[in-house]
């Protein structure tokens, strides 16, 4: 017999609303003595702190500069806004997976947003 799990709800997020929501956790958390974070959330925190360089309103507005463009899709957007790729190779990576490849100048303009929140 296979158990199947419904998939419910997707929403993208960026590290920083990502750091915004595991604080609220990790504060829920630290009120209860005799609730021990698990390994998983701990690492997960260490991560975001490591890496979130912007406050959440910035990172949405990010995105939204990002989809404004032509070949950006809301979840490239995202992807793009968390990894803050600072040349046109980190770039391509991002769209690796694509069925289509972006000319320089479109790559350039990608760019030219992140350099803004770099």
């Amino acid at each position: 017999m296979t158990i199947f799990k419904e998939k419910v709800d997707e929403e993208y997020l960026t590290i920083a609303e990502t750091k915004e929501i595991l604080e609220d956790i990790e504060a829920e958390r630290s009120m209860d003595e005799d609730r021990e974070m698990r390994y998983e959330l701990a690492r997960a925190i260490e991560h975001v702190n490591r890496f979130a360089m912007l406050d959440p309103d910035e990172a949405e507005e990010f995105v939204d500069q990002l989809r404004d463009l032509e070949k950006v899709d809301e979840a490239t957007a995202y992807k793009i806004a968390n990894l803050r790729p600072l040349d046109r190779d980190e770039l391509r990576s991002v769209f690796a997976q694509e069925r289509y490849s972006l000319s320089g100048d479109e790559l350039d303009e990608i760019l030219n947003v992140v350099k803004q929140y770099a």
